[in-house]
C-alpha cells in the first residue's frame, strides 16, 4: 500500500502502475523473492570488493562506510525527462552568466535584482576571480543539479552544486552492477546509456583548455588524497579516463606552467579537474597554511596557461541563499521565466522572514547557507523539542547564516525491502557538462534515497542509500 498524499512514481497516488514502469512491473512479478534477495547481497557484496566507500565526518575520526545500494531502479520517462533537461540547461547557462557577471561588470547588482551585500559579504566570493576571464569563459566545467519531485510534473530544484559536485562515480557503478546483475531487465526496457560520462568529461575537459596550444591538452585530476570522503571517486574518474591522479606536492610551476612530476621528469598539465576546495589551493595566493595545494597555481591561472575546473570562486552559486535569488537571476540572463522551479525560501538575514521561522521551525527545514551533505540542518516535523531549541539559539545568534524551506511532500520510489517492495523518499542529482562546445547532460543521474522508512534525509552520510535511474528512450 502507499501513502495517497504522496505522489509515488511507481504507482502515482492510487495503485495503478504508472507506464514508465509497466515492464519492470510484469518482470518482478515473475520473480523469486528469494533469488532477489540473494541478488541484493551480491550488489552489496560486489561494492564492497570495488571498494565503493566513503568518510563520514563529525566524529572523532573519519568512519568509513560502504555506501547501501537498492536494486530496484528509478525510472523515468523520455518525455519527462525532456522536460527536465530543458529546465537544466536554462539553469547551467544562467548560473555561469551569473558567475561572469558577478566576478566582472557585476550588472545584476546594478539593476538592483540582487543585493550588494549578498555578494560583497558573501564568504564564498573570490576576490582574487574579479576581472579574470578563465579560458573559453567557462566557469562551471560540472555542475550537479539536485531536484526533488513532488508530483506527475511538479519538480524542484533543491540546491545547486557549482563548486565540486560529487556522486558520478556511484551512479556509473549502479549501472554497471544493475548490467551485470539483471541483464534481461535492459533487453526488456530500452534504457538510455550513461557509461559514456568518462569519456564525455573527458573531452569536454580537453575542449576548454587554454587557447593556442600547440600540443593535445593534458588533463590531470587534482585530489586532497586518501582520506577525503570521495576519494574512491577521484581515483575512478582519473582511471576511467585515463589520466593522472595528483596532490598537490605532485604539481610544481616549471616555466610558468604547471607540470606535474613523472617517472620521466615534470610533464605540463593544461587542464586540472580540481577535488580540492578554494581556500587550500595555493598557499600563496589563498591559505598559507595549505598542504593540499601548489604555490603559484593561480599565478598561472591568471596568465591564462591553465584551466581550473571548476574555476575558483564558483562556490558562490552553491550558497542557499544566492539560491533563493535563481529566480531572478535565470530571468535576468536568459530573459525566460525559469522552466524549473526553486522550492520556496526565506532568507534568515532578513528580520520578518527571520521571525516567521523562528515562528514555525516544527514545520520548516533549515539549512546552513554553506551546508552540504545533510550536516548542520534542521527538519522541523522529525526533531525533538530539544533539537528545535538548540537550532532556535544558533538562528538568533547567527540568522544570516541560515535559509529555512517548507517540508516538501517529496516523491516516493519502491525499494527492495524484506516484505518485498517499500516506498521511500529520494531526490535526484543529474551531471551537467559545460565546455566551449556546448553543454551535456547525462540521462539520469544519481537518485538518492532514504532508506529509513518516512525519513526526508538521502544524503550517504545520513543514512541514505543510491539506486540505478534509468530514463527510457522516448
Amino acid at each position: 500500500m502507499t501513502d495517497e498524499s504522496v505522489f509515488d512514481e511507481m504507482l502515482g497516488h492510487g495503485e495503478t502502475i504508472r507506464d514508465p514502469y509497466a515492464q519492470f512491473d510484469q518482470w518482478f512479478a515473475d520473480e523469486d523473492p528469494k533469488r532477489l534477495r540473494a541478488k541484493q547481497r551480491e550488489a552489496e557484496e560486489l561494492f564492497r570488493l570495488t571498494g565503493i566507500t566513503f568518510n563520514v565526518y563529525g566524529r572523532t575520526e573519519a568512519e568509513e562506510r560502504l555506501i547501501p545500494f537498492d536494486i530496484i531502479p528509478r525510472i523515468i520517462s523520455g518525455a519527462e525527462w525532456a522536460r527536465l533537461s530543458r529546465g537544466i540547461e536554462q539553469r547551467v547557462r544562467a548560473i555561469n552568466a551569473f558567475l561572469h557577471d558577478i566576478y566582472h561588470e557585476q550588472e545584476i547588482v546594478k539593476a538592483g535584482r540582487i543585493p550588494r551585500e549578498m555578494i560583497a559579504r558573501n564568504s564564498a566570493f573570490e576576490p582574487t576571480m574579479i576581472g579574470l576571464r578563465p579560458p573559453g569563459n567557462i566557469y562551471t566545467h560540472i555542475v550537479g543539479i539536485d531536484l526533488v519531485r513532488t508530483g506527475p510534473d511538479q519538480f524542484y530544484v533543491l540546491e545547486d552544486n557549482a563548486r565540486t559536485p560529487s556522486g558520478v562515480s556511484y551512479m556509473l557503478e549502479n549501472r554497471e552492477t544493475m548490467l551485470q546483475m539483471f541483464p534481461e531487465l535492459f533487453s526488456k526496457n530500452r534504457v538510455q546509456p550513461v557509461q559514456r560520462y568518462p569519456a564525455d568529461l573527458l573531452r569536454s575537459l580537453k575542449a576548454s583548455a587554454p587557447a593556442g596550444l600547440a600540443r593535445k591538452p593534458t588533463v590531470a585530476v587534482l585530489t586532497p588524497g586518501i582520506y577525503n570522503s570521495a576519494y574512491f571517486e577521484h581515483s575512478f574518474l582519473a582511471d576511467e579516463m585515463g589520466v593522472e591522479l595528483v596532490e598537490g606536492h605532485d604539481l610544481r610551476v616549471v616555466d610558468g606552467h604547471v607540470a606535474m612530476r613523472t617517472t620521466e621528469g615534470y610533464k605540463p598539465i593544461d587542464v586540472l579537474y580540481r577535488r580540492v576546495d578554494d581556500a587550500f589551493l595555493d598557499p600563496l595566493n589563498f591559505n598559507p597554511d595549505s598542504q593540499l595545494g601548489t604555490p603559484g597555481i593561480m599565478d598561472v591561472y591568471r596568465a591564462g596557461r591553465l584551466t581550473i575546473a571548476n574555476a575558483p570562486g564558483t562556490g558562490i552559486a552553491d550558497d542557499k541563499a544566492i539560491y533563493s535569488y535563481m529566480p531572478e537571476i535565470v530571468e535576468f540572463y536568459t530573459g525566460e521565466r525559469p522552466l524549473l522551479e526553486n522550492v520556496p525560501t526565506w532568507r534568515c538575514a532578513d528580520r520578518d522572514s527571520l521571525a516567521y521561522v523562528l515562528d514555525n521551525l516544527e514545520d520548516l527545514v533549515v539549512k546552513e547557507v554553506h551546508g552540504s551533505g545533510g550536516y548542520g540542518m534542521l527538519i522541523g516535523p522529525t526533531a525533538t523539542k530539544r533539537d528545535i531549541a538548540a537550532f532556535r539559539k544558533k538562528l538568533e545568534a547567527r540568522p544570516r547564516n541560515y535559509i529555512a524551506q517548507p517540508t516538501l511532500s517529496l516523491s516516493t520510489v519502491p525499494i527492495f525491502s524484506r516484505t518485498g517492495l517499500a516506498p521511500r523518499h529520494v531526490d535526484l542529482r543529474p551531471f551537467v557538462l559545460v565546455s566551449p562546445e556546448g553543454i551535456k547532460i547525462t540521462p539520469g543521474g544519481l537518485t538518492r534515497v532514504a532508506m529509513k522508512k518516512g525519513s526526508l534525509v538521502v544524503n550517504s552520510s545520513q543514512g541514505g542509500g543510491t539506486k540505478d535511474t534509468w530514463v527510457l528512450e522516448a
